[in-house]
C-alpha cells in the first residue's frame, strides 16, 4: 500500500549528466552514439535529428526549480479533487475510497455544442474550419493527494487501469476517439498535484492518431503484420533500448524517441485495445507501469514530470472495422534532461525546422534500465 507520509528527500540537482566534456570521438567513422544523424519515426513520418555530442556543452540556462512533492498533505479541503471537497461549480465529491471520475468542470469539448453550416466550414479554400463535438472527464486515481501512480500499490494501480477500462468501454460506444492522458508535475502543466488523469472524447480522428492510423494500415498493407508487433519482436532482440520486460509487457525507449527520456510501453501479443486485456495482462501492466515509474522518479530522485497518454484502436463506429493494423501502446514524454533542475527546451531549430535530440536513444534506455525498482522514498523510510 501507499505510505501514509512522504518523507522529506533533498533531491539531485547536479548540472549535467557527464561533468567532463571528453573530445570527439573518432571523425573517420561514424559512430551514431557521437556524431550527429537523422532517425525516421514510422509512427509520425517525421525524421528527427540527433546530436549526441551537444550533451556535453555546458549548460547556463534556465535551472527549474524542482517541486517539493513531500510538502503535499495527504487530503486538503481546499484542493478539488480531494474527497469531501467542493468544486468551483459548487458540486462536492463523494467520500470516495478508490478512483472517482467526473465529467471536467472546464472542458474543451461539449457534446451538445451548435454546428456550423456548410458555409461557415467553407469561408474559402484557405479559411476552413470543423465543427468539435466530444466530451472531458477527470479521474482521480487515489483519495490521497501525496502518493503517485509510482507510490501505489499494485492492487491500487490495477483498479486504476480497470477504471480506464470501463471509460474506454462506456465512451467507445458514441465516440470513435478515447484520449486517456496524464499530465504529472507543474512542469508539464499539471494544475492539481492530486493524482489523476484526463479522458477526453471526440467524433472524430485527431491529427497525430489519423497520421498514426494510416502508416499503421499501410505497413501492414504490405509486411502483412502490425508494424508495433513488429517493432517490439525487433526491440527483444537487439536489447539495446530496453528499459523494462515481463511475461507480457516491454518498455523501450524508441528507436525515434524525441524527449530525452521518453519511454513506449507496449504488449508483448497483439492487442487492440486496453479493453482486450486478460486478468493476468492487467496485473503484469500494473507490475511495469510502477516499475518504469519507480526508475523515472530514482533517476534524478525527485517525483518524474511526464505527459503519458495511451493509444488503440479507434472506437464508435471503426470499433467493429478491421483495425488488425493497430497495436495497444502507452506513451510517455518526460521533459527532464539532465537533472531535477534542468529541462529539455522546444525552440529555435526545433520550432522552425525538425525535432532535434542530444541523448540517444541507447544511452537513455541503458540510464534508466540501471536503476533500481526499489522507490528511493522507500530506501530513505527504510534507512
Amino acid at each position: 500500500m501507499a505510505s501514509e507520509t512522504t518523507p522529506k528527500i533533498a533531491k539531485r540537482d547536479d548540472a549535467t549528466l557527464d561533468p567532463a566534456a571528453a573530445p570527439l570521438g573518432d571523425q573517420d567513422h561514424f559512430d551514431s552514439q557521437d556524431h550527429s544523424h537523422r532517425r525516421y519515426n514510422p509512427l509520425s513520418g517525421d525524421w528527427l535529428l540527433v546530436a549526441p555530442h551537444r550533451l556535453k556543452r555546458p549548460w547556463k540556462g534556465q535551472v527549474e526549480d524542482p517541486f517539493d512533492f513531500s510538502s503535499i498533505p495527504e487530503h486538503d479541503l481546499n484542493n478539488p479533487l480531494c474527497p469531501r471537497a467542493t468544486r468551483s461549480n459548487g458540486k462536492t465529491n463523494p467520500d470516495y475510497t478508490s478512483t472517482f471520475v467526473f465529467t471536467n468542470d472546464f472542458p474543451s469539448l461539449s457534446p451538445s455544442l451548435p454546428q456550423p453550416t456548410p458555409e461557415q466550414e467553407m469561408e474559402h479554400e484557405l479559411l476552413q474550419l470543423q465543427g468539435a463535438r466530444g466530451t472531458c472527464k477527470v479521474m482521480c486515481f487515489h483519495p490521497k493527494s501525496n502518493v503517485t501512480l509510482s507510490l501505489m500499490s499494485i492492487e491500487e494501480v490495477v483498479t486504476v487501469i480497470n477504471a480506464w477500462r470501463t471509460e474506454l468501454t462506456e465512451l467507445g460506444k458514441t465516440y470513435k476517439w478515447v484520449q486517456i492522458f496524464e499530465n504529472k508535475g507543474q512542469i508539464m502543466g499539471c494544475s492539481n498535484p492530486h493524482p489523476h488523469c484526463q479522458i477526453w472524447a471526440t467524433t472524430y480522428l485527431p491529427n497525430m492518431i489519423s497520421t498514426k492510423d494510416r502508416l499503421q494500415r499501410e505497413y501492414f498493407a504490405k509486411h502483412g503484420s502490425p508494424l508495433l508487433l513488429d517493432y517490439a519482436k525487433l526491440e527483444l532482440e537487439k536489447k539495446v533500448r530496453v528499459v523494462y520486460e515481463n511475461d507480457d509487457w516491454l518498455v523501450v525507449v524508441p528507436w525515434w524517441a524525441f524527449w530525452p527520456y521518453e519511454t513506449m510501453l507496449l504488449p508483448k501479443r497483439h492487442v487492440l485495445r486496453l479493453t482486450d486485456l486478460t486478468d493476468d495482462e492487467k496485473t503484469s501492466l500494473a507490475v511495469a507501469m510502477k516499475a518504469l515509474l519507480i526508475k523515472y522518479d530514482n533517476l534524478f530522485e525527485t517525483s518524474f514530470p511526464y505527459s503519458m497518454g495511451w493509444h488503440g484502436a479507434p472506437t464508435g463506429d471503426s470499433k467493429d472495422a478491421d483495425c488488425t493494423h493497430w497495436q495497444l501502446h502507452a506513451i510517455y514524454y518526460p521533459p527532464l534532461l539532465r537533472s531535477a533542475a534542468v529541462r529539455k527546451f522546444v525552440a529555435g531549430y526545433e520550432l522552425h525546422a525538425e525535432a532535434q535530440r542530444d541523448l540517444t536513444a541507447e544511452q537513455a534506455a541503458a540510464r534508466l534500465a540501471a536503476l533500481s525498482e526499489v522507490h528511493f522514498y522507500e530506501k530513505a523510510q527504510s534507512s
